[in-house]
């Protein structure tokens, strides 16, 4: 296996390479039906199967938090949220962005990676746990709230129904 050392600390090779959408979207399958948007995915290739693909590498006036004018039946986004100027505006925005019923789902870095950490990788502004993004979703009202624990990637998921 080809493995990184980062800081004393060794991580799986395939960490470095983006693509970590692929650990959580046999998960997203069995909750994300519908119409839906792929935010962040980096490359068309990558995004979640059937979802409109949004990202700022894309010619396309879409990005995060500038979506298509119509209500989704869910959102599923892989690794973006901790590179949002402020994540929780951008959550709220999501919010309105879902129907009634639809499903955010998201899978998130998690600290562990200290790659990850904003004071070592630049383009994330945020440290995301899975307990601020489940306490934020239950507040917000989200229901069938479902938060992982760290994989092997040393990333999260997370889910709730509107």
């Amino acid at each position: 296996m080809q493995v990184v050392d980062y800081k004393g600390d060794t991580y799986p090779y395939f960490q470095t390479i983006g693509n970590a959408s692929q650990f959580a979207i046999p998960f997203a399958k069995h909750v994300c039906s519908g119409s839906g948007y792929d935010i962040g995915c980096m490359k068309k290739e990558w995004a979640f199967p059937g979802a409109t693909p949004i990202d700022l590498d894309f010619d396309d006036p879409w990005h995060a938090d500038e979506l298509p004018p119509t209500q989704v039946d869910y959102i599923f986004s892989s690794h973006c949220l901790e590179h949002v100027p402020d994540w929780v505006a951008t959550m709220d925005y999501w919010y309105k962005c879902i129907r009634d019923g639809g499903t955010l789902f998201l899978y998130l870095p998690d600290y562990s990676q200290k790659y990850w950490r904003p004071w070592n990788n630049r383009r994330h502004k945020h440290c995301l746990k899975p307990e601020f993004i489940r306490d934020y979703m239950v507040d917000k009202g989200y229901n069938n709230v479902f938060v992982s624990g760290v994989d092997l990637n040393n990333a999260f998921m997370a889910m709730g129904e509107k």
